[in-house]
This record gives structure tokens, C-alpha cells and sequence, in this order.
């Protein structure tokens, strides 16, 4: 996952970009969100609408190769896939309903092939069963004086396997409660050589952000935060 993958410093560029690329030059606060609780013989998970990609992904890999899913896949592109049961469209944003047995391979390729299309699904494997808000995420705005403090309410998640644990909680995987809060600081905005000549959408697609993502863990009663430079 491109969180762990920042902090360990051995990340795609690529990947970053492809996550980073809906901020603005600016300090956001609250995102990335996720609280874990530890049961018996399981997690509970909850998150906000950026770990939704990656979550997804995860609980297919050990799914079996037919899933019944629901839910939407949100784009500014079309989407073509037999299982697509409807389209509804709102200034640009399409969301594109899925209601169906999958083949996981489809949602993996997908998801590997448009990584920034959101797919908002919901289903259940051997191992997880997974929850999905059936809508858009809000845009990203920088944060605010007066803005209320947001909460992981987007993403439902009860896992029994221990590597999903380990991927989202990389750095304190072994816990009974844990609450995760990121901010992301973009510094700067690296254009182009060439920017001047280029359309502004073509400079919006090459520009990379530059900054720092700041990691704040609560796990059992004790605070820990570390932070990581990043360009992507």
C-alpha cells in the first residue's frame, strides 16, 4: 500500500501521483483516517473514502474468483463492464452502478489499469466482509481554522486475515484499539520543463506534489507521530 510504501521510502512516484494529484498546494488534516478495535478472532475496521482503493484490493487477493459485489464506481470516464447495471451522472461525475457475481480478476485489473476511479464496493469473501458508502467522495479542500474534525465513517471493514493488519497498520500492527490520523503538507508544486507551452490540463496531469506526510497514531493509550517527505 502507497502509505506504508512512503513511509518505508520506497514508494512510486507514479502511485503518489496518481493519489496526490486531487490536492492543491496546502495543509489537509484529518485524511486518510482509520480506527481498528481488536476482537476475539477478528478486526474491526473503519475508514475514510481514500483508503477505499486499497481496501478493496486487499480483501480480493485471497477472495475466490466469483464475488457478489454492490455498490458504485465513480469516474470522469466511461466504464464498460458487463456487470455495470446503470449510470447516473452529476456535472461530470459518473457513477456507475454494480450489482452482480464478478470476477475479482475484472475489479483487480481495473483497479490496476484506472487507479484513480473510485470503487465504492461492497462484499463479502471467506475473510472479510466489507461495507462501502455507494457514493462520491467530497473533494479535497484545504483545511480550514473552523473545520470540524472528520471521522472514518466512509469504509466498514471486519477482516480475520492478519495480513490485511498488517498493510493499513505496518508500523503498530499488533493492538486492541488504534486510531490513525494523517495530515498531508504539499509544499510545492514541481511543473513541467516545458509547462508554459502545454495546456493547462496537460500541466495539471505532469505536475508533481512535493511535501510531507505526517502520521499520527494513537494505539492503547500512547500518542506516536512520524512524518515522511514525499514527490509524486
Amino acid at each position: 500500500m502507497f502509505i506504508k510504501d512512503i513511509f518505508s521510502g520506497k514508494y512510486s512516484e507514479e502511485e503518489v501521483h496518481n493519489e496526490f494529484i486531487k490536492f492543491s498546494r496546502g495543509e489537509f488534516k484529518s485524511k486518510y483516517l482509520i480506527n481498528a478495535k481488536k476482537q476475539k478472532d477478528r478486526w474491526i475496521i473503519k475508514t475514510g473514502p481514500e483508503f477505499v482503493n486499497a481496501i478493496v484490493k486487499l480483501c480480493l487477493d485471497k477472495a475466490p474468483d466469483m464475488v457478489k459485489m454492490t455498490g458504485v464506481i465513480v469516474s470522469t470516464m466511461p466504464v464498460q463492464a458487463n456487470f455495470i447495471k446503470g449510470m447516473k451522472q452529476f456535472m461530470g461525475i459518473k457513477q456507475f452502478k454494480v450489482d452482480g457475481e464478478i470476477n475479482k480478476k475484472e475489479i483487480i485489473d481495473m483497479i490496476a489499469k484506472n487507479p484513480r476511479v473510485f470503487y465504492a464496493l461492497s462484499f463479502v469473501t471467506p475473510s472479510c466482509e466489507l461495507k462501502i458508502k455507494a457514493k462520491a467522495p467530497k473533494s479535497a479542500k484545504p483545511s480550514t481554522a473552523s473545520e470540524k474534525e472528520s471521522l472514518p465513517e466512509f469504509c466498514s471493514l471486519k477482516t480475520t486475515d492478519k495480513d490485511v493488519i498488517n498493510e493499513l497498520f505496518f508500523d503498530n500492527p499488533n493492538f486492541e484499539e488504534i486510531k490513525i490520523r494523517h495530515t498531508l503538507k504539499i509544499t510545492d508544486v514541481v511543473y513541467p520543463k516545458e509547462f508554459m507551452s502545454m495546456k493547462p490540463e496537460v500541466v495539471r496531469e505532469q505536475s508533481k506534489r512535493k511535501g510531507v506526510l505526517v502520521r499520527n497514531v494513537e494505539i492503547d493509550g500512547q500518542t506516536k507521530t512520524s512524518q515522511a517527505e514525499f514527490l509524486g
